[in-house]
């Protein structure tokens, strides 16, 4: 039958230890399966994986052979994160009639600048986002990627087809 294990946490030789009693009396040749869940704290140091020794101690035979196993678990960091943003002016609409000035460098002959900004924790580090930004809608350009800027040490790459016109 299942039943819950009685563990008590202690430190021991500058270990962490938990002490867990399996039974008592446990009859001669019996077989148990014990399925154990961690919570560990402070792993962003820790690497790749966390190495734990499990033992298994009689008390009532202490010249008996104590068995050691080493087992190593992967540590994977997973994360939730949330990312805002705006765009600038939040509406933009053109006339049906209005086209851009072919070969312009001015930017008012492509269209209205509109700003997008995102913002999202500053904390964070090792994060890669991709926003995909439809430059065309069938034959006409909807969106002229002019620039792209950062702020707070973020580094970005540019994006393909960045200001192909050289505005």
């Amino acid at each position: 039958g299942q039943e819950k294990l009685s563990c008590n946490p202690r430190k021991e030789n500058g270990s962490h230890v938990v002490l867990c009693e399996l039974g008592n009396p446990m009859k001669a040749g019996a077989q148990i399966t014990v399925d154990m869940e961690l919570s560990v704290s402070g792993l962003e140091d820790m690497g790749d994986a966390i190495t734990f020794q499990l033992q298994l101690q009689s008390k009532s035979s202490p010249s008996s052979t104590n068995t050691s196993v080493t087992v190593t678990v992967p540590v994977e960091a997973e994360a939730a994160m949330e990312l805002q943003g705006n765009s600038l002016p939040a509406t933009t609409v053109l006339p049906l009639d209005w086209h851009g000035v072919e070969g312009s460098r001015r930017l008012e002959d492509h269209g209205v600048k509109v700003e997008h900004v995102y913002q999202g924790p500053s904390t964070v580090g090792g994060v890669t986002l991709r926003l995909a930004v439809p430059p065309h809608l069938g034959d006409h350009v909807l969106l002229y990627l002019l620039e792209l800027g950062t702020e707070g040490g973020l580094s970005c790459a540019d994006p393909p087809g960045l200001n192909p016109e050289q505005v």
